[in-house]
């Protein structure tokens, strides 16, 4: 199951574990109980603090659960293997379970031990889901610090007639008593907050304590990590606030136009900017979504911005970074089907299209890159095209060409995602050039159209947008409101691409940091005048 440096790597992982745990394994006489099998033999080979027993029984063959030896009421089950994107899971699960310490706030970790039950979670993931380990890991450890929870990670691949018949069309998929009760990533911030409900209460509490910020930056993705890293290192007090830290990086597989680094992919860029940005004194403040901004008053006064929580920030700079996210097709049964067919994530979704038809909207990069990943899984790609070429890189496009269960069709408007009710069964068009509508039929319908800024909460702030809606800067990155600057995704920009996101985070930080060493604090304005 695991080559020689899997099973090194996974050696002195084990090393640090504090106290005994014991994997409990239900099994039956198919191939992946005998893998499981031999998977659990290995890891308990590995330290005299594991053990495993095969005498477990389960619904799910094969499963196996995870749990302290002297807790045994608090344990977390794996159903299938844990490989892939899952290894880093499996090992932080035997780690926590064996007493090593989470890297997580005594905070959330009391509120783990508050949480009161039952709840009982089943969430599906797949091995290639670079979204799903978020959402495996914090269900891991609410399971291991608290008995009441009761976690079944599931991977889909293996437990593909239940997939089906639950309706499961995307990953992650999280049950909660037998009920969908979250589609898609959910950190475990998120999750707590969604179980508790004074949680944004609590929240707001919090954030009406803090004095104003010398610089807020508004959004956690690559522009706004660089812009708070700049103001912070120029000694001015920085805080973030972003409704997901990394923001739409997250969501993003393989990297390979960061200069310098030759490969990597989303999380763990991701993962790198906040261990960045935890290098100085920055409030990090997340799961907070900005609902308005107000500017700053004459004679240098403070901007605030006001979230959904009812809590508020005021700062004397602040910087918006709040990106863009997947534009959406807006034709009829794209919202009825979503997560029931329709999706956005090939990398997340496309194992549970094996062997069916899925239709890919886009000839962009993103939608050429989609439709080759997915011909390598699934029977058969349509991609579709509203211009009259596509508009990828060309040696995308010839590498498209070169699979035989993929069709492309040019000057085609999608008109209609249709189903029968309960999942996609097809995709109706327009030839452009013929004016003719088509119907296709499949199974799988994957959106890849480009991005729409997230800037709809500053409509009515007197901050200037373009007529796409995103924000108006000059060559420094200044908005035309005093104090207020604007880097990344969300603004006028071209060329939305991450290695830029960054630099012109930074340069809105550097403009930030002229704005604010060229104008008076409002306290010192207002002692200015007192005096006077």
């Amino acid at each position: 199951m695991l080559d020689a440096t899997l099973t090194q790597q996974l050696s002195q992982y084990l090393g640090m574990l504090r106290e005994p745990i014991e994997l409990v394994a239900a099994l039956g006489d198919d191939a992946k109980s005998i893998e499981t099998r031999e998977l659990l033999t290995t890891i308990a080979g590995l330290s005299d603090k594991v053990t495993a027993r095969f005498d477990g029984s389960d619904a799910r063959t094969p499963s196996f659960t995870i749990a302290a030896t002297a807790r045994p009421e608090a344990a977390v089950r794996f159903a299938g293997l844990p490989m892939g994107h899952e290894f880093t899971s499996l090992v932080l699960a035997l780690l926590w379970a064996g007493g090593h310490p989470p890297k997580v706030s005594d905070e959330a970790l009391d509120q783990i031990a508050a949480l009161d039950g039952p709840l009982d979670f089943e969430m599906y993931f797949s091995l290639s889901c670079h979204n799903c380990p978020d959402v495996v890991q914090a269900l891991t450890l609410i399971a291991l610090r608290n008995p009441k929870a009761h976690v079944t990670l599931i991977e889909g691949g293996t437990y593909q007639a239940e997939v089906e018949e639950r309706g499961v069309m995307a990953v992650p998929a999280t049950f909660l008593n037998g009920a969908m009760w979250a589609s898609g990533k959910i950190s475990l911030e998120e999750i707590l907050t969604k179980l508790d409900s004074g949680a944004d209460a609590k929240a707001a509490a919090k954030l009406a304590e803090k004095a104003p910020f010398e610089v807020l930056v508004v959004g956690g993705g690559p522009a706004g990590a660089s812009a708070a890293i700049y103001t912070a290192r120029k000694g001015f007090s920085t805080g973030i606030a972003a409704e997901r830290m990394g923001g739409q990086v997250q969501d993003t597989m393989g990297i390979e136009n960061f200069i310098s680094v030759p490969y990597t992919e989303g999380p763990k860029l991701a993962a790198a900017l906040d261990a960045h940005i935890q290098e100085y004194a920055i409030d990090t403040m997340p799961l907070l979504r900005a609902e308005k901004l107000i500017p700053a008053k004459e004679l240098g006064g403070y901007s605030e911005v006001v979230f959904s929580n009812g809590a508020s920030l005021k700062a004397r700079s602040v910087i918006l970074t709040t990106g863009a996210r997947w534009r959406n097709l807006g034709v009829p049964g794209e919202e009825q089907y979503k997560t029931k067919g329709v999706a956005y994530c090939p990398h997340c979704d496309g194992p549970l299209f094996k062997g069916k038809r899925v239709a890919v909207i886009g000839g962009g990069n993103s939608g050429v890159e989609a439709a080759i990943d997915l011909a390598n899984i699934v029977g058969h790609v349509t991609l579709i095209e509203f211009d009259a070429k596509l508009r990828a890189d060309q040696v995308l496009v010839d590498k498209l060409r070169s699979f035989r269960n993929v069709d492309i069709f040019t000057s085609a408007q999608t008109t209609e995602v249709t189903g029968d009710g309960e999942k996609v069964n097809g995709l109706k068009y327009k030839d452009r050039d013929s004016g003719e509508e088509r119907h296709v039929e499949l199974e799988g319908v994957f959106v890849q159209i480009g991005l729409v800024p997230n800037t709809e909460w500053l409509k009515d702030s007197g901050l200037a947008l373009s007529p796409r809606g995103e924000i108006e800067i000059d060559v420094k990155g200044a908005t035309n409101l005093p104090g207020v600057f604007a880097a990344g995704d969300a603004t006028t920009v071209p060329y939305k691409q991450i290695i830029i996101a960054m630099g012109e985070g930074s340069k809105a930080a550097l403009s930030a940091f002229d704005y604010l060493i060229r104008n008076e604090a409002p306290q010192e304005i207002a002692e200015a005048a007192q005096a006077a």
